[in-house]
């Protein structure tokens, strides 16, 4: 009777590691790019253009702004994902369901890798 694998050995951990952290890298670098986009006050040429334009730029630009604003939270809040995941790594507890105990399957860690709970567990949880 072969026993249930428990935990992700230390090669396996590794590889989710090194994962792990080339999707932290370019969500800084997206996180970045959003809030340097946040912190400038490019016009886009409209300096000389009617007032009525502008203030149509400006209604604009606003929901531009709070758009971009939240991409940058979501994004903050996967970084802080990612780094919780190699908080768990180093831990030896990542890819353990946090629900059922159970081990995440690869392929879900591979597209989710900050999953914490398997798709059984997560859709037993959004059930009512």
């Amino acid at each position: 009777m072969a026993s249930e694998q428990i935990r992700y050995s230390a090669v396996e951990l590794k590889e989710f590691e090194l994962l792990i952290n080339k999707k932290l890298e370019d969500a800084r670098v997206d996180y970045n790019l959003l809030k340097n986009t946040l912190s400038h006050s490019d016009n886009h040429g409209t300096d000389d253009t009617g007032r009525t334009f502008n203030m149509m730029e400006d209604g604009s630009d606003t929901l531009s702004r709070e758009e971009v604003a939240q991409l940058a939270a979501r994004q903050e809040k996967f970084i802080q994902s990612l780094q919780a995941a190699l908080i768990r790594i180093q831990n030896k507890t990542y890819g353990v369901c946090r629900i059922s105990g159970k081990l995440i399957p690869k392929e879900r860690l591979r597209l989710v890798p900050h999953a914490t709970t398997t798709i059984d567990a997560k859709n037993a949880q959004n059930k009512p």
